[in-house]
């Protein structure tokens, strides 16, 4: 017979999310503000893949982007210009178990969070790294970022910007041990939704270029791209990033694309007269240096203590 506690026991109920436990605070972004689509997706990716709220962290560091921890009703860190990376990274090394959404812009991430963004890719630890590439400073009101186009006007290049943009597919391309490239587009969410889907169920640093508009700065970067869908061109393979039949009829234009080989997704990266969307390239076997920082988590104080002392030990003056 069982005990009166056992007859009490009950097992617990399975915990279903709704789409409204991932929104936190209503976004302030501009209306017509590409920002609104991508937060949309990946709200709708925790909820579809069922990501426990206190288990999911969005990072971010400055820009109108950067807003997108506020927005999401999960764990998040607003960090300082350019560290979101960084952050991300400290975060996964000693919380594997975490789900890590890098939030960033072409500014933030391009320019003063260079060197974090090779060395994040470089070590391929299990994040999902959305850039929002407006090609603009949107946030501080209209300066020429990385990848503003030559001869678009600015605060800072009233006369149009001179330099050739920097382009973030290309130069993620070239760093070593990288492990997943893409690019997609913030007005046709089925398409933004399975890239960042994609992104998230790959395995090491995830980086995700997002062409996003700013109806504000840069409203003409992208119109005609919006009006003309000839003007994209979206990689397909078995192994990328797939549409339902339906959805793919947007793009008419296309190319079979094998993800795995790295030089002919830099051919396609450097393309300048269409934007090319899609999988440019994915390696399951890069190596992961969150595997390396995971050693010793589970260790006990006794044993702690006992491998800092044998560490301490090797500077011993006897």
């Amino acid at each position: 017979m069982n005990t009166l506690a056992e007859r009490w026991e009950l097992e617990p109920r399975p915990t279903v999310c709704v789409l409204e436990d991932y929104i936190g605070a209503q976004a302030r972004w501009c209306p017509g503000c590409g920002d609104h689509s991508v937060l949309g997706a990946v709200q709708r990716l925790a909820r579809d893949l069922q990501l426990p709220p206190e288990r999911t962290v969005t990072v971010s560091g400055i820009g109108c982007s950067s807003r997108f921890p506020h927005y999401m009703k999960t764990y998040g860190f607003h960090g300082l210009h350019g560290r979101a990376l960084p952050v991300a990274c400290g975060i996964k090394s000693r919380r594997p178990d975490l789900n890590v959404f890098v939030v960033t812009g072409d500014g933030d991430c391009c320019a003063i969070g260079t060197a974090h963004w090779i060395h994040a890719i470089r070590y391929n630890m299990d994040l999902t790294i959305l850039l929002l590439d407006n090609n603009i400073y949107g946030l501080t009101k209209m300066q020429t970022s990385p990848t503003t186009p030559i001869g678009q006007h600015s605060n800072t290049h009233p006369q149009g910007s001179q330099l050739p943009p920097l382009n973030p597919i290309s130069v993620t391309l070239g760093i070593r041990n990288v492990s997943f490239v893409a690019q997609t587009v913030d007005w046709n969410p089925p398409h933004l939704y399975a890239t960042i889907r994609a992104a998230y169920e790959h395995k090491g640093a995830s980086f995700v270029r997002i062409f996003q508009r700013c109806p504000h700065f840069t409203s003409n970067i992208f119109a005609k791209a919006q009006e003309d869908p000839s003007r994209i061109l979206m990689m397909t393979h078995p192994g990328g990033i797939n549409l339902d039949p339906n959805m793919a009829r947007a793009f008419p234009n296309r190319i079979e694309h094998d993800p795995s080989d790295l030089s002919a997704a830099r051919a396609l990266a450097d393309r300048e007269d269409v934007f090319t969307i899609g999988l440019f390239y994915r390696s399951a076997a890069s190596f992961r240096y969150d595997h390396q920082t995971a050693q010793g988590l589970g260790a006990t104080n006794d044993e702690k203590l006992a491998a800092l002392r044998k560490a301490l030990d090797r500077f011993l003056v006897s």
